[in-house]
């Protein structure tokens, strides 16, 4: 365990595992299961991903699947609800699609309609992002249903695929840029 003087940054070094070619060959994979296996890695790492939106969201949506770690976290942290935001064929009941690129392909994600009304703010959560389509699909799937998006959180931010560039209308803030 390291004091709270470590940097969240220094914190993530320490406790990200890399593991080389995955999913495919040349990708290196920043595997978050060891930080959120450390209590005081994912109690500060939820800490300073909702920080910069305190006040400003009534629900928390985490995309599928470490999406989802961070969200139910952050969830409980701040006393709001969570949407799953799942790939698809996954929910149940009548869904909004989103088909969007990856860095190594295509996938689509699919939100329930009905899980919360119109007019409620979402901050939207993810592990990583890399060339913005996954959060990409998020935003609209959650603006579809007629809510708000108050802000995006991840964790890494892979700079050299400029992730940003398809959320310029929307507050991005990321815990590490790599």
């Amino acid at each position: 365990m390291q004091s709270r003087t470590e940097s969240i940054p220094e914190l993530l070094d320490r406790l990200c595992a890399v593991v080389p070619d995955y999913p495919v060959p040349g990708v290196s994979f920043k595997d978050l299961t060891p930080v959120f296996a450390d209590a005081q890695g994912l109690r500060r790492v939820v800490d300073a991903i909702v920080e910069p939106f305190a006040g400003t969201f009534d629900v928390v949506a985490g995309l599928e699947a470490r999406g989802f770690v961070l969200a139910a976290a952050a969830a409980y942290a701040t006393g709001t609800g969570m949407l799953t935001i799942r790939k698809k064929g996954k929910l149940p009941r009548p869904v909004h699609s989103e088909d969007y690129a990856l860095e190594y392909g295509t996938a689509t994600l699919e939100l329930h309609r009905d899980d919360v009304p119109p007019g409620t703010r979402v901050l939207i959560l993810d592990d990583v992002l890399a060339t913005g389509g996954t959060v990409g699909s998020a935003v609209r799937l959650v603006e579809r249903v007629g809510c708000p998006v108050a802000g995006i959180g991840v964790v890494l931010e892979l700079e050299g695929l400029d992730g940003r560039r398809n959320l310029t209308d929307h507050r991005v803030h990321a815990l590490q840029k790599v």
